[in-house]
């Protein structure tokens, strides 16, 4: 007996797709899936990435490329990664709306936004 006739078939190692329905479900099944990849980038996209500086006599500033360490290319990499995957999860109409975002913590905001509305709305 097939009990998931009818039922969306789903996957542990793909993300869960976003057609702009649903956002509350696809929100709290997207928080899981990048949790469980990988914590840190969870936390890239809900803080968005540091991104690398250097403290010159009391002055930060960005850090030039070539001074780089390898925690600062992982950041980096995680926010690539997090945009990497909210790009591939969403259609067309979603897609055109967060493609000219720099930050995966961006693409988030602007979809919360969007489906779910400001602070101000939802109070």
């Amino acid at each position: 007996m097939n009990l998931n006739v009818g039922l969306e078939g789903s996957s542990i190692t793909r993300p869960p797709f976003f057609d702009g329905n649903n956002y509350s479900f696809w929100k709290t099944r997207m928080t899981i899936f990048l949790q469980s990849l990988d914590y840190q980038l969870w936390h890239i996209v809900v803080n968005g990435p540091r991104m690398p500086t250097r403290t010159i006599e009391g002055v930060v500033s960005p850090k030039p490329e070539n001074e780089y360490n390898n925690n600062d290319f992982r950041m980096l990499q995680l926010n690539s990664k997090a945009k990497h995957v909210l790009f591939y999860v969403v259609g067309p109409n979603e897609f055109n709306r967060i493609f000219s975002c720099d930050t995966a913590k961006q693409i988030w905001d602007l979809l919360e936004v969007t489906y779910e509305g400001t602070n101000q709305v939802k109070e």
